[in-house]
This record gives C-alpha cells, structure tokens and sequence, in this order.
C-alpha cells in the first residue's frame, strides 16, 4: 500500500498532534542519566500502591503493546501511570481509532521487558510501544525483533537503538546539535566546554565535538567536573584561564547544578557578559531565569507551545499534572493511530517509521533514523529575567535545512 501523505496529516490534526509527511554513554538502570526521567519535574509519588494498569485500552481491531514500569517503585511508577494516561487521550482524541492498547507492566526490569514483549507478540500485538528505560528496552527490543515486531520506545539513550526499534524521545545529541549550530550561525566560532561526569555528559560531550567540527569552529579547552563541589574548583580554573580566546563555554548539566558552575566561573574574573553561555533542554526550568548570571545564555529546546495545550487538557480529565515525557506517548499513540487509519495494520512497519521526511506531534516535528534514534526539530531559546523566549523558531519540517538557521 502506498503512504498517503495527505491522508497521515488529516489523521492526526484530528487527534490534535499533526503528523507530517511534507518536506528531548548511558547507564541503564532506573537512575540512568540518560531515560526520560532526567530534567522533568518530580511526580508526587504516594506512599500507597499504585493500581494496576486496566489490561486494554480502546476497541480497535489492530492490537498494539504498551509496556511500562507500573509497578515499579517511586517516581518510576507515577510516571507509567501518566503515559499510560496520555495514550488514553491521545485515542480519545483521535477521530475513530482502530487500535487496541494491550497494556503490560515490566516492572522496571530487563526481564520484565522481556517477558512482556513476548506476551504482547503471542496476543498478537502488531507494535510495541515503550518501554521507559533502556535496558528495560533491550529485554523488550531482543524479544520484539525475535517475532518481527517494531518497537517505538521512549529511553534516551541512543546505544540501545536499532533498526526495529525506534527510540521517540528527548536525545542530547539534537539538542547539542541545534544549539551549536545556531550559536555558529550567529558567528560564534571558537568554543569551549564544562562537562559534568555523568552518562548525560559523556553524550553530550561527544555530540560538541562533532556539532562544532560540522559548524566549521573549534573547541580551545574542554573540562570534565565530578558532582562534588569541593573538586570542580579545578576544572572550572583551568577552563576559565582559558576563556579570554572563546565566544561561548558550553554546560550541559541540570538546572540544579549550572549555577554553581557559573558561580565559579565568575569567582574566577571570568566576563559572563562577554561569553555566550549554551546549554540543552536540561536547562528549560523556570529556575535558571532567576539566575541574572545566566540572562542571556541559549538553549535548544522543543517549542512548548504543543506541551503545553497537551497539559491542559491532561489537566483537564485526570486532574493532576503531566510529567515531561507523558507526551512521548500521546505523540507515539497517536502516530499509530494515523498510520492505521490509512494503511491498516500493514502500515506498521520499518519502512513507513523510518520515512525521511518524518512527523509532527505535540512536540513538533521528528523523525526516525533507519538505525533508531530520532532527529528533532527544535526551537533555541534565550534566558531573560522572568522567562525565556524563542529566538529561532523550531523548523516545521524536515527539509535539506531543518536544523540549520
């Protein structure tokens, strides 16, 4: 059957997420830097058990697999609790949804992932969406791919990405991409970088050197820094020593750990004014704009405009707050549901998931890789007193330019 481009974006401005055809080194367990839980808001976690997922959701013919950590402890569990409550409105919203949910608890755990992507396929499941974590989508993705089935999960962690399993979600490398890219357009050529030691940093420090390299700069000093503060003294003096040669320091940690980096640059005489500051979608916390130190400093992030309506109307029928990564699955439900409506069960495949030109969802628009990991387009924001506001828009599409200024 051929891909009906036209038909895809009907499809899915009805479910409120427009899907376009037209032109967000891991460790692996729950802790991981690099699964979605990283930079979004803590749920409130209660102390009582949470109850166990409703077994389907939806009356479709087509059965599609929703694994999560359900019964897992802590913010892990409230956090399936919401994607699993935002692939629910994403079917509610969709305009005669001819799917099926078939939702299976892994516990948090490989072996759980497993055991669950083998049920889903004996069910007859024809995708597997999630799971959360990454070596949660490891046991998942071996078992999926054993029975042909794909797999859309929602882990940043790029390793455990292949063809068949898709990862939609919120990768450091475009973030690192897009920020460098437009500091590059806006002459910035000579770069440095303070690298926390963690999984999030060693990605992040990998896709600087390839970003500033693709832009054509340098990179003149680049310091790692371990999470005592007592011993990043060091690394910030020797990065700050040499600063007077580079047009923006790059941080790719949390909002709760850049102001005091940037503390100490500043105790150190380095012009803060002078520098461009660049950070990643970590940085997009309503924290770092009470920072006058950081007025100023850019970062990429999706456009929240989408998000935000999406919240409302979570807001609106479960009376509680989304976490962050909620809209992954209201982006990969509803991306399901369209290829359904117009293709049919045979639409679920490699071949239409890994189509260059990609999809806009909630979050704007993305697309798969044919080995896994996904490209986003993103918008570059500027931190100011108060907030912060666009200062290049997040591309529309994928076109020969979509990260590029």
């Amino acid at each position: 059957m051929t891909f009906d481009r036209r038909s895809l974006t009907r499809a899915l401005l009805a479910a409120g997420a427009a899907l376009a055809l037209a032109s967000c080194a891991g460790g692996s367990g729950e802790n991981s830097g690099l699964d979605p839980l990283q930079g979004a808001p803590t749920p409130q976690v209660s102390s009582e058990p949470l109850p166990a997922p409703a077994p389907t959701v939806g009356q479709g013919s087509v059965k599609v697999a929703l694994i999560l950590p359900s019964s897992a402890k802590g913010n892990a569990g409230a956090a399936a609790s919401a994607l699993k409550n935002a692939a629910e409105l994403a079917l509610s919203e969709f305009d005669g949804p001819d799917i099926q949910l078939l939702v299976k608890d892994d516990g948090g755990s490989s072996s759980g992932a497993r055991a669950a992507a083998q049920a889903a396929a004996d069910e007859g499941a024809k995708l597997i969406l999630g799971p959360l974590f990454a070596h949660s989508v490891q046991g998942a993705g071996q078992a999926a791919r054993a029975r042909g089935v794909p797999v859309v999960a929602f882990s940043t962690d790029a390793n455990v990405a292949a063809r068949g399993v898709y990862l939609l979600s919120f990768l450091p490398e475009s973030d690192v991409q897009r920020v460098v890219s437009y500091a590059a357009s806006q002459g910035k050529r000579s770069f440095a970088a303070l690298i926390p030691e963690t999984g999030y940093g060693a990605v992040a420090e990998a896709a600087f050197q390839q970003a500033v390299t693709r832009a054509g700069g340098r990179v003149i000093a680049l310091e790692r820094y371990g999470p005592d503060k007592a011993k990043m003294a060091g690394p910030v003096e020797r990065v700050a020593s040499a600063l007077g040669q580079a047009d923006a320091l790059f941080i790719p940690d949390t909002a709760e750990a850049v102001p005091a980096v940037v503390g100490q640059l500043a105790a150190n005489g380095v012009n803060l004014k002078r520098l461009k500051l660049l950070g990643t979608g970590l940085w997009d916390d309503p924290a770092l704009t009470r920072d006058a130190s950081l007025a100023g400093a850019w970062f990429a992030a999706p456009d929240d405009a989408g998000f935000r309506g999406f919240a409302q109307r979570y807001r609106a029928k479960y009376g509680s707050e989304p976490v962050r990564a909620a809209s992954l699955a209201y982006d990969a439900t509803a991306l399901v549901a369209a290829i359904v409506k117009t293709q049919g069960e045979s639409g679920l495949s490699d071949q239409t998931l890994a189509n260059p030109s990609g999809f806009v969802g909630i979050d704007g628009a993305f697309r798969f890789r044919p080995d896994g990991p996904n490209e986003r387009a993103l918008a570059v924001y500027q931190i100011q007193t108060g907030g912060a506001r666009i200062v290049s828009p997040a591309p529309r599409s994928f076109g020969a330019t979509a990260q590029a200024d």
